[in-house]
């Protein structure tokens, strides 16, 4: 079995049989001549360098984010029958109680009006069957009649006060669904405008009237990796053992024409399960919105900012090269040669990557001029710092795409 060591010899001489293909190729006729050359200490190859940089390095996690209700209802009557009445209008915003619909109700108050007079008979009829009882119990103590008789009465009277209670068990029945003829908001929000017309049949319970839905606060909706998330609850974590409410990174939206939300969000749910098919978990941030610029349906960036990873080495994505699956970048040696280094590469903080592995912090390394460098080169380095190359820690701006927005906040 090969060691790592000859594992990465191997790599290392396909890496430079590579490299030097190309040169050969892009050299012409002279090439070989060229390549003996350069590799024999002819003239130097001008190269610009950075040093590695050592820092506690701020880390901003970006995410395609989607406005989604905190809470959203389906308004239904409770009654059956054709909506005569509206008392609102799609999209306007409504309070608790605030009346919406009224239902046909002449049904509803004939209901009522044959259950007043169904109690008002049993009640006459109770009256009497106590009038009765009472005139046995004087018969009794006369011995006009029998206990049998007066048992009876008693068990007559008992009845009727029963068919009393059911009888205004009735009416209230049909007094509430009268006052159910008329549809109320269960809660404050803004309707949608997927409210029916005036003149359709609502079947109780099953007809939606209206949708409602809270506008302020909403909820953004994104999903993060799995290594994203222990990072975040580490964060949260760490804050809640300093005694602080909340921790030190702030959750901030870019809306789709590029400005800034004037909010900052909160965590608010954490789905319990990750995604099978892409690994992600879905999480939920909320956002004050009182001037309901948040629209549920709404696309957004969502930055999360004020987390540090702590004595990091960075170096700029301009310096890696890719060959046969693995990430290379070429070392300016203090003898002015070049050598190549296998990176493990950590986040991509604006336009520098965090390694994990294969540098050292004094390490310089190449970002331009590399073209044809090979291993052990002469060279002539111009060192650089960041302003110079115009390299920052902030991310670059991503456009809207609603379709991969779309996808990406399922």
């Amino acid at each position: 079995m090969r060691d790592a060591h000859t594992e990465w010899g191997i790599v290392m001489k396909k890496f430079l049989a590579t490299i030097c293909a190309a040169a050969l190729l892009m050299s012409g006729c002279g090439g070989e001549e060229a390549a003996s050359d350069d590799m024999s200490g002819g003239m130097p190859t001008r190269v610009k360098a950075i040093k590695v940089l050592s820092t506690d390095a701020p880390l901003t996690l970006s995410y395609s984010g989607q406005v989604v209700d905190r809470d959203e209802v389906q308004v239904q009557s409770k009654v059956s029958g054709n909506v005569v009445e509206k008392y609102v209008k799609g999209g306007q915003d409504v309070v608790e109680g605030q009346m919406l619909f009224k239902i046909d109700d002449r049904q509803y108050e004939s209901a009522v009006l044959q259950a007043k007079a169904n109690l008002a008979k049993s009640m006459t009829t109770l009256a009497k069957e106590r009038v009765d009882l009472q005139r046995d119990e004087e018969l009794l103590r006369s011995n006009a009649i029998s206990e049998q008789t007066l048992t009876n009465q008693r068990a007559a009277v008992e009845s009727q006060e029963s068919e009393v209670a059911a009888q205004q068990a009735l009416l209230k029945k049909a007094e509430d669904d009268l006052a159910d003829t008329i549809v109320y908001a269960p809660m404050s929000g803004r309707l949608g405008i997927d409210d029916v017309p005036v003149g359709t049949f609502s079947t109780a319970g099953n007809t939606a009237l209206a949708t409602i839905g809270l506008v302020d606060p909403v909820y953004v909706q994104f999903a993060v990796s799995e290594q994203e998330y222990l990072r975040l609850s580490r964060e949260e974590r760490e804050a809640k053992e300093r005694g602080q409410a909340q921790p030190d990174f702030k959750i901030s939206l870019t809306l789709a024409d590029g400005s800034s939300y004037p909010y900052q969000g909160q965590f608010a749910e954490v789905d319990r399960t990750l995604a099978n098919e892409t690994g992600t978990l879905t999480v939920r941030t909320v956002f004050n919105n009182p001037e309901g610029l948040l629209v549920p349906g709404m696309y957004t960036r969502v930055e999360i900012t004020g987390i540090k990873i702590p004595n990091a080495m960075l170096i700029p994505e301009r310096a890696l090269q890719q060959l046969l699956g693995e990430t290379m970048v070429i070392v300016a040696q203090s003898d002015n040669t070049s050598a190549i280094r296998k990176v493990t590469l950590g986040e991509k903080i604006g336009s520098y990557y965090v390694v994990k592995s294969g540098l050292k912090a004094d390490d310089w390394v190449i970002v331009e001029g590399l073209t044809n460098l090979r291993d052990g080169m002469p060279l002539e380095v111009t060192q650089v710092t960041a302003n110079d190359m115009d390299f920052s820690f902030n991310p670059s701006d991503k456009v809207f795409d609603v379709e991969h927005n779309a996808t990406a906040a399922k």
